[in-house]
């Protein structure tokens, strides 16, 4: 027991020296000084009158956040330390369980925050758009994109994101032909970038009487969800806007109404909807937003000049094309074809647990 809380002592000192490399990391010196700088903006006689007041605002305390988790953290290993020692020095060993639980919570927070350093891309910090579209194969790969929808409302709510239901077409006898979701917070988008792709899915499918085993795939399309400062101007002529009464098990939260809006911008083929507002002028206003998001992110994928030159969209969602596949059947096992990174228990992946898959991804590319 001694020698187990001589060697949470050693560990904890590491991780301490880990967090201050982590405190270099995420720039908190340089925090601490943009915090008193914006601060001092706001003692001026006219900063309420100021446009960009309430981003200020938010700056201020998006960093403070930050500069009050990193301290905390540090605090929490010294503390851990000092607790490791006085049970060394009074040979007390009813401390270890408590040292090695800290030890555990303080090393899986240093990697959560490391990984959040990586997420430096210019539109990272944004929320993210999440649509889920079937590929061909029927009601089986119609299930399969609610199966996929769901994971990631799971994963947004296990991390505290705000998850909204914004769009949702009913599949012809289970799951969805399409859904779209806003996942609302900070380094939404930096999180779920690397989950844009193919996913797909082998198992005994429960539509199949003879219970053969099925491959399905689906597509999860993942946008960061942009400001309108009116860069992005749509031209009225090049809109086909309908009018649509709300569908689906898209739940509880669908007002069953025709205030249901579908956006089709001719030039690209690019369809977008809205049926989870209030309105029919609000849920429109969310399919423009969505449109814009939908056309700048295609831009700055694609390196164009301007929005005019996007020729058209087109998605192949089948074999050779996933980023991911989950096996259900003859064993369980989801792995990512670009990282390698795998993970066994389907059940949890499935619920949710995708972080593994994430943290690799960002890793992998900071690693480019």
């Amino acid at each position: 027991m001694i020698i187990q809380l001589e060697e949470a002592k050693r560990e904890l000192i590491r991780l301490d020296a880990d967090i201050d490399e982590l405190g270099n990391a995420m720039k908190i010196e340089e925090l601490k000084v943009n915090v008193a700088s914006l601060e001092e903006k706001t003692l001026a006689p006219d900063f309420w009158n100021m446009e960009d007041s309430s981003k200020i605002l938010q700056q201020i305390k998006s960093m403070k956040d930050k500069i009050e988790a990193f301290s905390n953290l540090k605090k929490r290993c010294e503390d851990a330390v000092v607790l490791a020692e006085m049970g060394l020095e009074e040979n007390d060993e009813s401390v270890l369980e408590e040292v090695l639980a800290e030890q555990n919570s303080i090393t899986e927070e240093v990697e959560t925050r490391r990984i959040a350093t990586l997420l430096s891309g210019e539109y990272d910090k944004n929320n993210a758009i999440v649509s889920f579209h079937p590929g061909a194969g029927g009601t089986e790969a119609q299930d399969w994109a609610q199966m996929l929808y769901r994971m990631y409302t799971r994963w947004g709510e296990r991390h505290g994101f705000n998850v909204k239901l914004i769009d949702w077409l009913d599949g012809d006898e289970a799951g969805l032909k399409s859904a779209t979701i806003m996942v609302e917070g900070e380094n939404a988008y930096g999180y779920l970038k690397g989950e844009n792709g193919v996913h797909r899915l082998v198992r005994v499918s429960p539509f199949d009487a003879s219970g053969r085993r099925h491959t399905s795939f689906a597509s999860v399309e993942v946008m960061p969800e942009f400001e309108d400062d009116g860069k992005i101007e749509l031209k009225e002529e090049e809109l086909e806007i309908t009018a649509h009464r709300s569908s689906g098990a898209g739940g509880q939260h669908i007002n069953k109404t025709d205030s249901a809006i579908r956006i089709l911008h001719i030039p690209t083929g690019i369809v977008v909807g809205c049926q989870t507002e209030r309105s029919q002028l609000q849920n429109k206003e969310t399919a423009m937003k969505m449109l814009k998001a939908k056309l700048m992110e295609i831009k700055e994928r694609e390196k164009l000049d301007k929005i005019e030159d996007i020729k058209g969209v087109k998605t192949n969602i089948e074999w050779g094309a996933q980023i991911r596949s989950y096996v259900f059947m003859p064993y369980t096992l989801a792995k990512d074809t670009r990282t390698g990174y795998e993970d066994g228990n389907i059940s949890a992946v499935m619920d949710g647990e995708i972080d593994g898959f994430i943290n690799a991804y960002l890793k992998s590319q900071a690693q480019i």
